[in-house]
Formats: structure tokens, sequence, C-alpha cells
């Protein structure tokens, strides 16, 4: 085996650690999309904080908030509103399970994509033929990983305390930030030791983070299962309190859960096969012939079980969302002067079931976007880890290949944008509301020029530049939701927030559809896939 040496004092070489380029391997996989989240998540505190003082400018408008947010539909949605008298619990109320949620969805990505990603894709086997096991391999990417969710936490009480907000609180909602980040990445190494492939352990660790959020949501609205709070790291987070009473309890179990948890994986990765998991795929079963007698079945096929697992996420959230409808829109009607303080808040037209459905199916882009940005990865991942080998020697044309897995991806994603209208529908209904099933079927399938943009980014990244094909499908939709966020919060000139997707889409079914915006985008996103085709029937595989 060859050794890389450095130079020492006296003159001689000596061998490297080869734990320490493991770990800058480790870093240097990291370090964009790391830096990426730092930056977002450091950011979007201090541009509320800065929004603050006009907000709530008025004496009155902090009371009716308040009073707003004590609704249980409200806590339900967006948490228990604490110390929102200070700019710091506001911006903890406005943004803090949104970069908790975003946090946690970057350290599972990242995770399984450094550890299991690149052992299945086989560039492991020449780096455990060298001298660091499988468990010092193990430990030191997750060790990498967790160190983006150390300094994003540590960046949050930075931004806080140079924004003048209490010390305490900043530094306490820094530190939850910041161990919520590993407990995930924890979560995401155990499973990527417990699973034999990517995708199984990705979506196990997504649907731990699903129910997590949902216990959390459950344990706000409902006062008799507030002690559900206890068991979610989100419920955790919000138990800490800062600002207010700066609890450091919930935040020192949800670190020993994370220690635990990471524990156990470095255990378990040293009595495991390499390519293998602590649950073994059996050796042999029935003949599964369905879904086989074409690339359009089989693409259809692979994806039949990732999207049962979207679905039931994107179901249950949207099924919340319903049945809360009916009591934030009734409580605004008895109080149209909290309707007003909340539009200045930025929740606008709350107080029509129609407006509200609208505000909250614009969010429906990004986690559909995301489904979408993660398919054409997958197929990516697929191709460089010769899945799919014996399927291109076969005669079947590149083109017809690719165009399988965007048709596939397609059906997927307006299957979950209606699983999200129809689940809506149902909770309104149930709870007595006045929504027609049309009516919320249109205000979810408006969010698909958003959607086949998302699409149309990730299969052009897939065609000419293959590794940052999740990156660039996520941008229309999580990168431009971001945008009109912080151009709303920084007064930004108008073309600027024009340049958010989101802020040409109209709230259907508030109102109509805006067929212009709509077409211009659908126009735009397919371009942006045909130049994906073309770029992929050009470069090699796995090129």
């Amino acid at each position: 085996m060859i050794t890389r040496t450095v130079p020492s004092a006296i003159g001689l070489s000596v061998p490297a650690s080869p734990g320490k380029a493991v770990t800058r391997l480790a870093v240097r996989q990291l370090r964009r999309s790391g830096l990426i989240v730092l930056g977002l998540v450091a950011a979007l505190p201090a541009l509320v904080v800065s929004t603050y003082s006009s907000v709530m400018a008025d004496p009155a408008a902090a009371g009716s908030i308040a009073a707003l947010a004590a609704n249980p539909a409200i806590r339900t949605l967006f948490g228990e509103p604490i110390a929102l008298d200070q700019a710091g619990g506001f911006a903890v109320w406005r943004v803090g399970t949104f970069l908790a949620v975003l946090l946690a969805v970057w350290a599972i990505l990242a995770t399984t994509r450094i550890t299991r990603g690149e052992e299945d894709a086989g560039r492991w086997d020449v780096l455990l033929a060298g001298r660091a096991p499988l468990r010092e391999v193990v430990a030191r990417h997750l060790g990498a990983v967790m160190v983006v969710p150390v300094a994003a936490g540590a960046a949050v009480a930075v931004v806080l305390l140079l924004a003048g907000t209490d010390s305490a609180g900043a530094a306490v909602h820094g530190g939850g930030v910041g161990v919520l980040g590993l407990f995930f990445v924890a979560v995401a190494g155990l499973a990527a030791q417990v699973f034999p492939n990517r995708p199984a352990a990705t979506g196990t660790a997504v649907a731990v983070l699903g129910t997590a959020l949902l216990t959390r949501m459950v344990g706000d609205g409902l006062t008799g299962f507030g002690w559900l709070r206890w068991l979610s790291p989100f419920g955790l987070l919000a138990l800490s309190e800062p600002y207010a009473r700066n609890q450091i309890l919930p935040l020192l179990i949800l670190l020993a859960a994370a220690v635990l948890l990471a524990g156990i994986a470095v255990a378990v990765a040293g009595r495991r096969d390499v390519r293998g998991g602590l649950i073994a795929i059996a050796a042999g079963r029935h003949p599964r012939l369905m879904l086989l007698n074409d690339v359009g079945a089989f693409a259809a096929r692979r994806m039949l079980r990732p999207l049962t697992g979207w679905a039931l996420g994107i179901g249950a959230y949207y099924l919340l969302i319903g049945f809360t409808t009916a009591s934030v829109t009734e409580f605004l009607t008895d109080n149209p002067a909290l309707a007003e303080e909340a539009a200045r808040a930025g929740f606008t037209a709350l107080g029509a079931v129609e407006g509200f459905a609208a505000t909250l199916f614009a969010l429906l882009a990004l986690p559909v976007g995301g489904f979408t940005a993660v398919r054409v990865s997958a197929f990516v991942a697929a191709e460089n880890s010769r899945i799919l080998t014996l399927l291109t020697a076969q005669p079947v044309t590149r083109t017809r290949l690719l165009a399988a897995e965007i048709t596939a991806t397609a059906a997927g994603a307006i299957a979950l944008v209606s699983v999200a209208g129809f689940a809506v529908w149902a909770g309104i209904t149930a709870t007595g509301g006045d929504l027609s099933l049309l009516a919320a079927l249109s205000g979810a399938w408006n969010t698909l020029p958003i959607v086949l943009l998302s699409l149309g980014a990730a299969i052009l990244a897939a065609g000419w530049a293959p590794r940052a094909a999740a990156f660039a499908g996520t941008l229309p939709a999580t990168g431009g939701f971001l945008l009109l966020v912080i151009a709303d919060s920084v007064g930004a000139p108008g073309w600027v927030r024009g340049l958010s997707p989101f802020a040409h889409l109209a709230p259907v079914p508030l109102t109509a559809v805006n067929w212009t915006s709509t077409l211009i985008m659908i126009t735009l996103g397919v371009a942006l896939g045909v130049a994906g085709v073309m770029g992929y029937r050009r470069r090699d595989l796995q090129g």
C-alpha cells in the first residue's frame, strides 16, 4: 500500500495519519452545502429581528399578535408563542421551527450521502482497504457532519447577540438549534448502519423527522397532550423557551439522545459487513415481475415505495392543516383587528378559508419540489453505482431512459399535490368548514409550475453537472421561497422580489390562477428539461 508522507522536523518522512485523511475527505464533500446552510440559518433570524420594530410599532400590536398566536390552531402550525414582546422571542416564533427543519433535513441528506451513499457506490472499497477500519471511517464522517450544526447554532447565537437581543435567550436558542441538528445527524448515521442502502436509510430518517414534527404540533395544539413535546426533538426545542424561562434541561435531554444514537451508530458500524447493514436483505424471495415489462413501468416501480412515504408525510401535514382551518378563520372573523395585525406580520388573508388554504398551499411547492430533486438525484446515483448498467446495454436509447424517469417523477409530483389538496378538503369538511374539493385541488395544483421548475432544474443538472442534481433541483422552490422572505424582510426592490417564482403565484383558491405567470414558468421548466436531456445524450455514463 502506498502511503502519503509528510516531512518531519528532522528531515525524515513519516506516514500521514489515515484518520486525518478520512476527515479531510468528509469535510471536502460537505463544505459547499454546509456553508450555504450555515449562511441561511444565520441570516433569517437577523432579518426577522430587523423587521420587529416596524411590525410592533403600535403598542397594541404585540398584544394582538399574542392573542392570535394563543389560538390552539395557530399554536399547532407555528408553535407556542413565547416572549413576543421581545425581538428575539418574535424571531424564534416566526422562523425558529423553519430553521430547525431546514437544518434537520440538511443533516439527514448530507449524512446519508457521504456515508451510506458513498459506500453503496463502491467509493469506500479502496478507502477501507487501508489502515482505517469501517468504525473509524463512519465515526469521522459523522464528526465532520456534526461540525455544521454546531457552527450553525453558534452563528444563530452570535447574530441574535449582535442584533441586541438578550444574551441568555440568544445562547439558549442557538444551542437548541445546534443540538437539534446533532440529533438528526445521529439519527441518519444510525439509519445508514441499520439499512443496507441509502434510500431506505434516508427514508427512515425523514420519517423520524416527520413524526417528531407532527408530535410537536399535536403537543402544542392540544393542551391535554402537552407531554408529547418531551418525546419530540422539536418539542424539546420549544420547551427550552428562549427569551422567557431559558430552560437548559430539555436541551440536555436532546443532547444526551444525540450522543447515545451517535454512539450506537459507531458501535453498529463495527459489527456489520462493508456494503451491508444490521438488517440483512433476504438472499432469496419469490419473483416479483410487476411493472417490469418496459422502461417506463420500471421507472414507476422504483418510485412507488418512496412516493408512498412522501405521500403519507405530506398528507398527514395537510390533513392537520385542514383540521385547524375552521378554528383559525372563525377566530379571525370574530376579531377583525387581529386579522389586520396578522396581515402586517406576514399572515395575509387568514380570515377566509380560501385565503388560509392558499397561504399554506404555497408552501406545498417546497416538499414536492424537493421530491422531484431527490428522484432525479436517485437516478444519477443509480447510474453511478452501476445499477442501470445492464439496462443501458439494452436496445433502449438514453433519451427514452431519462424520459421514463422524468415521466414517472412528474406523475409522482402530481399525485403528491393532489394528496395534499384532498387532505385539506377532508380536514376542513370534517370540522364543518366550507371548501369544495375542486377548490382545494385547484389550490394544490396551482403550485405545479414551481414544481416543474424544480424538476427542470434537476434534469438540467443531471445532463450537464450530475453531482449538482439535488442542489439545483431545490433552488427554484426552496431558494425561491427564501429569496421572497428575505426580499420582503429587507424591503428589497420589486425586481429582486420578482426573481422568486413565489412572487408570481396567485393565492388560489382565494383568487383565480395567474395564467400568464403559470405559462411562463411551465415554458421555462420545459426548456430546462429539454436542455438537460440534450446534455445527458452528449455526456458519458457516470460523466
